[in-house]
């Protein structure tokens, strides 16, 4: 019978859905510390990832290492971020600037910065920008360090919900 269940659950695991604990305020106030989520690992397999999908990933400057973030930019597009103000210029050339309920309050920076990607780039940021290390700070994420998509959020029990964090997305969905 132990044999039976590792045979059904290991595909299961390693390959269509994982556990994930959150851990740290990057995503505050969207996802906390301790809440624990199933993350869909196969959809990508079929379709691109899209803007304000929350997603965990392989951190890039260690991969041993995941990390939960929205997706912002997508491949070959221009981020652009004034004063906490975040427009992306399309490969398609059309500018659009974010609607973003879901940030967490802060201070607006007076900071400027403006990056491209390539083909296989996604840029993410956390909801919470003042606690989030993310791609403002260690640049693009690759295509490939990409685990899934926040599928379900199973505890805390009173925060249950499928694809978690979306439904405060209100900006445009990305092509």
């Amino acid at each position: 019978m132990t044999i039976l269940a590792i045979i059904i659950v290991l595909p299961i695991r390693l390959y269509i859905a994982q556990p994930f604990i959150v851990n740290g305020a990057s995503m505050d106030p969207a996802f906390e510390t301790s809440q624990y989520l199933i993350i869909d690992q196969i959809s990508y397999r079929f379709e691109e990832p899209k803007r304000g999908e929350v997603i965990v990933f392989y951190f890039p400057e260690d991969t041993s290492k995941f990390f939960i973030k929205r997706i912002i930019g997508l491949p070959e597009e221009t981020v652009t971020i004034e004063r906490g103000n975040v427009s992306v210029t399309t490969a398609s050339g059309e500018n659009i600037s974010l609607d973003e309920p879901y940030i967490a309050p802060q201070n607006a920076s007076d900071s400027t910065l403006a990056v491209k990607l390539g083909k296989n780039e996604y840029f993410v940021m956390g909801d919470n920008r003042e606690s989030s290390s993310d791609s403002r700070i260690w640049g693009p994420l690759p295509r490939d360090l990409i685990v899934g998509r926040a599928l379900v959020r199973l505890f805390p029990p009173t925060k249950m919900s499928i694809f978690p964090g979306l439904h405060d997305y209100n900006g445009e969905a990305g092509s």
